[in-house]
């Protein structure tokens, strides 16, 4: 896939390393040359310096054939003109915008443009992590048979496994993450006080885990 990643700040340059190494075709543009050293050196897609305002930039970067494009620097005016542009004069099919002050998300939803704002997600996420109190759901497949929930590890639960704790017949792990670091833990995994678990879960096993967690609570 043809992508241009507008944008070369920190989440510019990891998106369009990502992408490369994802095997697409990545032209990057900002208006600062020095910005590019942010890439990894062994990043061989195109790099444009120049206002991705300029047709001329844009046009140069491959827009005219592009199949999508990320909008992503730090100025939500740039990310807002250049998205509505790229949808609507160039009718890129798939365009990202990314959104850095929430008070500025109305004018994204007025042009219509898929939207990803880091500072609204970041928040919500991390309210979610301080606040939680027990099994949050996040997925569910099929129509509800099985969920997807993650919980934080309670200080009861650290030294025991997964085996101790999830109701083996109704639950089965996902992952774990301790520190930042997620892993595929087996049953035999040691927990400790505020991993993050990911399990998958049946009606019923969400039920069990929910009550012991509820209990542990209440200790």
């Amino acid at each position: 896939m043809e992508i241009i990643v507008v944008g070369c700040g920190r989440l510019g340059s990891a998106l369009a390393y990502r992408l490369f190494n994802g095997g697409h075709k990545v032209a990057i543009i900002d208006s600062v040359q020095a910005t590019f050293h942010m890439i990894p050196p062994d990043f061989s897609g195109r790099r444009y310096e120049g206002d991705a305002l300029s047709q001329d930039v844009l046009v140069r970067a491959g827009i005219e054939t592009a199949e999508a494009v990320a909008v992503v620097t730090n100025s939500d005016a740039i990310n807002a003109v250049v998205g509505h542009v790229a949808r609507t004069v160039y009718n890129i099919p798939n365009v990202i915008v990314r959104n850095y002050d929430p008070k500025c998300r109305l004018l994204f939803e007025l042009l219509g443009l898929q939207v990803i704002s880091s500072t609204s997600w970041g928040a919500q996420r991390i309210e979610e992590l301080l606040t939680s109190s027990g099994l949050q759901l996040i997925f569910s497949a099929g129509n509800g048979e099985v969920e997807v929930y993650e919980f934080i590890v309670p200080p009861g639960w650290s030294g025991k496994t997964l085996l101790d704790i999830l109701p083996t017949d109704e639950c089965l792990p996902i992952s774990i993450t301790r520190a930042g670091r997620a892993m595929l833990p087996n049953q035999e995994f040691v927990l400790t006080e505020g991993d993050l678990i990911h399990i998958s879960a049946t009606d019923r096993g969400s039920f069990i885990l929910r009550k012991k967690l509820s209990n542990q609570r209440e200790v």
